[in-house]
């Protein structure tokens, strides 16, 4: 489905952490390589986002972040559209809850968590440095998906807003397809010109 996924890492003490799963295979250990695997951070919980998380957890023994209203996402294939799609649903559970304001310490790495909903109700952004982490919320002239259930157009919105107004130029690494800056969405992105 290209879905991306991104491997953040802290350069002083080799941890690292996963932003979303994708499936788990030879090009995602040859993604973490050496890193010493901390965290899965997840945006939100649709299966194309999770479905390699537990098989990460279980060979890297790290955590898996989420928000507490996509939680029941990890371990039901009919919330996180598994079933809907015909894929398979790998259950695995949340260490961490994570929420608006949120800083996850990563070495001398910061990442803040950002409450996006409106792809669904649990969904987040992260921020580390000059990246944006903005999973199916913000995308490349375009945003995620309303329709789906947990999706509200209203929330999109007032997400999307909310990023707009973010200080400074982030480079935003989108959940799927091509990555962009937050510059660019701001002046090109049909839906933030709205705001």
């Amino acid at each position: 489905m290209n879905n991306n996924c991104y491997l953040i890492v802290d350069e002083k003490t080799n941890k690292s952490a996963l932003v979303d799963c994708t499936v788990f295979n030879q090009k995602m250990i040859d993604l973490i390589g050496e890193t010493e695997l901390e965290y899965i951070l997840l945006t939100h919980g649709h299966f194309d986002h999770i479905i390699g998380a537990k098989e990460v957890k279980e060979k890297y023994s790290c955590k898996v972040a989420i928000s507490a209203e996509d939680e029941a996402m990890l371990s039901s294939g009919r919330l996180s559209l598994a079933y809907f799609c015909g894929e398979p649903q790998n259950d695995v559970e949340a260490d961490i809850i994570i929420k608006d304001g949120d800083v996850i310490t990563l070495g001398e790495t910061e990442i803040k968590v950002i409450s996006t909903p409106g792809h669904t109700k649990g969904s987040v952004c992260f921020i580390s440095g000059d990246y944006l982490f903005s999973g199916d919320t913000l995308f490349y002239c375009s945003c995620g998906r309303t329709d789906f259930p947990g999706g509200s157009d209203s929330e999109m919105l007032s997400s999307l807003k909310k990023l707009k107004n973010l200080d400074g130029n982030f480079k935003v690494m989108t959940g799927h397809d091509e990555t962009s800056t937050l510059d660019f969405e701001r002046k090109n992105n049909p839906y933030m010109k709205l705001l």
